[in-house]
């Protein structure tokens, strides 16, 4: 079989994962290559591509080019999805997380506002991958090559280092901001947590804290208690600064 160019056009902020950041690229090829191969050869997971063109019409990543053709890519930030709402290739209400182990700080975060994310800070990465396909969770991670992973149906790659930010990516990403329920989940273990009489649990409380404070919530899965002390209010403030910069980076 003679050799062929297929031109890629990327869309949106796809150029993030280029190697020379330029939206163009042309790739010389010697077989029949499928769509999601030659994307991914170009440093972008399948993960963040939202619609694929090619010689203008909307194709799945299966789809097989064996001869020369312009493709154009496009991000779920790109506008021009919308052009084709039905051949959109990513899940937009995934409301499961698992998180790969460097990324504590955004689970914490995520916990923190209600949000189901799995975190073992041992796994390994086809533990990672196993958990995302049979528990049908969204991949979180700053590893491109770890996305690439055809088992990984939903996922997204962080583009920030800063954990305060990626949890605004991740809630802007998923159009998580009107399903948050605050303080519900245990930031340990990610068990939804439960009201506990004082009577109850009162072996497990400081003196003061026996004293001064009445309503407490218990974690079933690991036993942590929770009540509205001093730390409270500065998980509060994180809430609130987490929930202003989703409003003005909207």
């Amino acid at each position: 079989m003679s050799s062929f160019t297929v031109r890629l056009t990327f869309h949106g902020d796809l150029a993030f994962f280029l190697r020379r950041k330029q939206s163009i690229v042309e790739r010389r090829l010697n077989e029949r290559t499928s769509v999601k191969d030659i994307v991914e050869a170009c440093g972008v997971p399948h993960t963040e591509v939202d619609l694929v063109l090619v010689d203008g019409q909307p194709v799945d990543f299966s789809q097989v080019i064996g001869s020369e053709a312009g493709v154009e890519v496009f991000s779920i930030r790109s506008r021009s999805v919308t052009l084709f709402p039905e051949n959109q290739l990513q899940v937009r209400g995934v409301r499961k997380f698992v998180a790969d182990v460097h990324l504590g700080k955004l689970v914490r975060d995520l916990r923190l506002l209600g949000i189901d994310v799995v975190y073992d800070r041992d796994a390994e990465d086809r533990q990672l991958v196993k958990t995302s396909n049979a528990q049908d969770r969204a991949l979180l991670t700053r590893d491109r090559h770890l996305l690439m992973h055809a088992a990984v149906r939903h996922g997204y790659y962080l583009r920030s280092q800063n954990s305060l930010e990626q949890t605004v990516e991740v809630l802007r990403r998923f159009d998580l901001a009107s399903v948050l329920t605050p303080f519900t989940r245990c930031l340990r273990c990610n068990a939804l947590l439960e009201s506990a009489e004082k009577e109850k649990i009162i072996g497990q409380l400081e003196s003061l804290t026996r004293i001064y404070y009445d309503q407490f919530r218990r974690c079933p899965g690991c036993g942590q208690v929770y009540w509205s002390g001093s730390h409270f209010e500065k998980l509060r403030k994180r809430i609130r600064k987490i929930r202003d910069l989703l409003q003005t980076e909207a």
